[in-house]
């Protein structure tokens, strides 16, 4: 049995959280970290998974408004490496980029989606306070950044994807759903990317 730890790593907005803590409110980005890697989820245009893959708490690929917060172990999975790089192929079927939603199906969602089915357990609720909040606020998402519903980790996997897409690449030893992209430290990691 595998007995592997599920850790939730939270990121600050940055700065916006100065202003709001004293509200009860704070902007966060979440991933999961498994098997030393860590899956999140952004958005972007295309019908393809939204769902990325950085080096665990690092807040650089994600883009200069990120900053780590904390780690909050979650419990524990017997699912092997293999069956979460299944479970992330299915749920890429799901949380499609262009299905991002900051009130409905955001980052802090796909983490709580992701804690239930590895270790049935959930996240904490003030990780995704701002989506009960923008719901209040209908025109809230139209207001905020980017960069923050896509982070720059994932925007350099849709670039990476879209150029080979573009050139037709589908003879490589890679499968099409299937790009590469560089991480901070220069070394290259794959990154799967559902298209269905």
């Amino acid at each position: 049995m595998a007995n592997e730890p599920v850790i939730l790593n939270v990121y600050d907005m940055y700065w916006i959280n100065e202003y709001t803590s004293t509200l009860g409110i704070g902007v966060f980005h979440s991933g999961i970290e498994i098997y030393g890697r860590e899956f999140a989820y952004g958005g972007h245009p295309y019908p393809f998974s939204g769902i990325f893959e950085i080096t665990p708490g690092s807040a650089v690929e994600l883009g200069e408004t990120f900053k780590f917060k904390e780690s909050i172990a979650l419990g524990t999975t017997d699912f092997t490496e293999e069956d979460v790089d299944k479970i992330m192929e299915e749920l890429g079927k799901e949380y499609k980029g262009n299905a991002y939603h900051l009130m409905h199906k955001n980052c802090n969602h796909f983490s709580a989606a992701l804690a239930e089915i590895l270790c049935g357990k959930e996240i904490p609720r003030w990780v995704n306070r701002l989506a009960y909040f923008s719901s209040c606020i209908p025109f809230l998402q139209s207001c905020l950044p980017k960069e923050w519903l896509t982070p720059a980790a994932l925007q350099s996997h849709i670039s990476l994807g879209l150029h080979k897409e573009e050139q037709g690449d589908t003879t490589t030893e890679e499968s099409p759903s299937t790009s590469t992209a560089p991480s901070a430290s220069g070394t290259s990691r794959t990154c799967r990317h559902t298209r269905v």
